[in-house]
């Protein structure tokens, strides 16, 4: 079946028209015939059975009986009519029950004459009844390419209030294979069919839609949701590959002067193996002549930092600049301190620019980031100013790149007439499954053990009637000489419940730990930039003992004295939140230890992601657990979502189909990267169809 055919509207599908046409857009998206035919069924139900009314029980099976209207009635209710239609079989009587859409269905059902009638049984008032059943007239029911399981497709209340019921959808279903006599296209070549005893692609519709067994149902998704996954894979193994051919990088033939005298003399600590590991892989990237494209994931407090630097450093002994982008004023200045301290030893200019960076300052930074004296830009969004240019960029670095959008990136590119290579790091770990499909175009690093002499966070759950015992653990914590951070939900910055939370609970704190004997700061997203700097370098300074905060401190404050983090109405909290919060402490040498305060009542979201906190460090274990919970959309936020947008697939329950199309997506493209081999001219053609009609699978953003 060519592809054009399955690019018509809908409209022109027998059993549609314009009206239904409309509905099916603006409820569905469904436009044309092939978005008709990716519309996959939820769920199947039995239908070989059929009752008698007198073999009713009360239960909540869908059921369907055989039987003829005898009568309707309209009956006055509150707020509106209902319409009931008594329905008979020869062994009784029961009641049809209609509370939308009265008149169409009146117009459209006839007396005596018998029907099919299908939904749950429900009894009421000493009788059964179903309410809004699907009435299909027998000789119709007989004909059908119906099937004994039969499938029930996704729908909206608004769809069926206005008579697009579920067999309206399985007729018009059927109206498509029969125009099309089931010829659809195959889109794998007979290598991955047979490899993998596949089943053809026009089997796999036919019985996904209409199936004869189970079996064959398990075959058909299974068929489906590998193709899904695997033309994912390859369109993002693909762009990569392409970027790598036809995006020249900045060759970076030499290690120099800088890096080597830095790691010699002036690194502060022994590097892990990972660190060193993800130094070689972006080495090898800096050095190729293509342009680097990688993503580095660490968990908080991985050093993730110092492999940046370095890399900077390989940039800067090429002759080339370097920057670091950071998506908040808080974390660009912990970044520029870092880099101030590790590089005092070196000759090397490095600047800060922000939105508070003064005017005369700005132009400064300008100047001499044109001319090729300033090395190292650190800063935010204002980085992206058009006013900003480089002498020559080599290598920019985007730290929890999640948080910029797309527009934002590409901005950084074009500082050059050549793009500069590209590192992006992130701390929130992501999911193998997610980072597959979401990141699949770039290579990914993964900094997957912490520094030597770095003690695990003990994390623990108490209810708020512990709190007393928890208040004495905090005054024991401070006279050993540690600092303690406190922090409050924020779920809205304007929120007046959440200030007066924070508010309430630092007037608490105050009469627990009185001054002079304790120093209290406190940090919320109301305060003006300036006093809320104020109060994070009386802290990071220890002039104050207790941080009480919103989580404005969720990313870069780094105050290695601190030791204990409290999280109030933990509940409150998604998962990588809290480990993120929990990972401002255990960044020195001392045990660490992250408290989680809820009340009673939780909810078993909650308890799970409480459970999972005191379980477990590992931040790549706790991605997989939120993935579960959460679901892959609202993981990476709107901006990736249409990445997500899958017909069939499902990233948390068919993670071994993913790894298992990602693999043979490789192995294809390797043995043949343009796809020009005549054994491959399917899979040639449906790639080339995905480019043409993004609507086929609209996967890549």
């Amino acid at each position: 079946m060519l592809a054009e055919y399955l690019q018509t509207p809908i409209e022109y599908l027998k059993g549609v028209g314009p009206n239904r046409a409309e509905l099916l857009r603006k409820e569905l998206s469904i436009n044309t015939f092939q978005d008709l035919l990716n519309l996959f069924p939820n769920r199947y139900i039995d239908r070989t059975k059929y009752y008698k009314i007198n073999q009713l029980e009360q239960s909540s099976a869908d059921v369907q009986i055989i039987g003829t209207i005898v009568s309707f009635d309209l009956i006055d209710q509150r707020g509106g009519k209902r319409l009931v239609a008594k329905f008979k079989d020869d062994s009784g009587t029961m009641e049809m029950v209609w509370f939308r859409g009265h008149k169409w269905i009146r117009q459209s059902l006839k007396l005596n004459i018998p029907y099919v009638a299908f939904g749950k049984a429900k009894w009421f008032n000493g009788k059964y009844s179903i309410v809004h059943p699907e009435m299909e007239l027998l000789d119709e029911h007989e004909k059908s390419l119906r099937s004994a399981m039969q499938p029930i497709y996704p729908s909206t209340e608004r769809l069926t209030n206005r008579g697009v019921s579920n067999r309206v959808i399985s007729t018009i279903m059927q109206n498509l294979f029969i125009e099309s006599k089931g010829d659809f296209r195959e889109t794998f070549s007979d290598k991955i069919l047979n490899d993998l005893k596949l089943l053809s692609k026009k089997d796999a519709l036919f019985n996904i839609h209409f199936p004869k067994n189970q079996t064959l149902l398990a075959a058909a998704e299974y068929r489906l949701k590998f193709e899904e996954l695997f033309y994912i894979q390859l369109q993002l193994i693909m762009k990569n590959l392409i970027h790598k051919t036809k995006i020249k990088g900045f060759t970076f033939i030499k290690v120099g002067d800088i890096f080597n005298t830095f790691y010699r003399e002036h690194l502060p600590f022994d590097l892990t193996s990972a660190q060193k590991r993800v130094l070689k892989e972006i080495r090898y990237d800096l050095g190729s002549n293509a342009q680097m494209n990688r993503l580095l994931q660490g968990d908080v407090g991985s050093g993730k930092t110092i492999v940046a630097l370095m890399s900077m450093f390989i940039a800067l002994d090429n002759g080339f600049q370097a920057c670091i982008m950071a998506p908040t004023e808080i974390l660009s200045v912990q970044h520029y301190n870092n880099i101030i301290e590790y590089c005092k030893h070196l000759n090397i200019s490095i600047k800060l620019l922000t939105g508070s960076t003064n005017t005369s300052e700005r132009t400064k930074i300008h100047k001499s980031l044109e001319n090729g004296e300033l090395n190292i830009l650190v800063g935010t969004h204002a980085l992206l100013e058009d006013k900003v240019k480089f002498k020559n960029l080599g290598l920019a670095i985007i730290d929890e790149q999640h948080r910029f959008g797309v527009a934002q990136r590409s901005k950084l590119w074009h500082k050059n007439t050549s793009p500069p290579h590209v590192l992006i790091m992130t701390a929130t770990p992501i999911p193998r499954t997610l980072a597959m499909s979401v990141y699949g175009d770039l290579d990914v690093s993964v900094i997957d053990e912490l520094p030597a002499g770095r003690k695990p966070v003990k994390t623990v759950h108490r209810y708020d009637k512990n709190r007393l015992k928890v208040f004495r653990f905090i005054k024991d914590e401070i006279l050993k000489g540690r600092q303690v951070y406190i922090v409050y939900p924020l779920i809205k910055e304007s929120e007046t419940m959440d200030y007066k939370d924070l508010m309430d609970g630092y007037a608490s704190i105050e009469r627990e730990f009185p001054k002079p004997e304790y120093q209290i700061s406190i940090v919320h997203g109301q305060m003006k930039s300036a006093d809320k700097d104020f109060e994070m370098q009386r802290f990071i300074k220890g002039e104050t003992q207790i941080m009480v905060a919103t989580t404005v401190i969720e990313v870069g404050v780094d105050v290695p004295n601190a030791s204990v983090m409290i999280i109030e109405s933990a509940e409150r909290f998604g998962l990588s939140q809290l480990h993120q919060l929990r990972g401002r402490v255990g960044r020195g040498a001392e045990q660490s230890y992250c408290i989680l305060m809820t009340g009673h009542k939780l909810s078993n979201d909650a308890k799970t992601r409480i459970e999972t906190m005191v379980r477990t460090n590992d931040g790549f274990e706790i991605a997989e657990v939120d993935l579960k919970l959460r679901g892959p959309g609202d993981l990476m936020g709107t901006q990736q979502s249409g990445v997500l947008n899958l017909k069939i697939a499902n990233l948390i329950k068919d993670k071994d189909i993913l790894s298992q199309a990602r693999f043979y997506a490789k192995q294809l493209l390797k043995a043949d990267p343009k796809l020009s081999q005549p054994n491959n001219k399917a899979i040639l053609t449906t790639y080339i169809q995905l480019g043409k009609y993004k609507n086929i699978w609209n996967y890549i953003g």
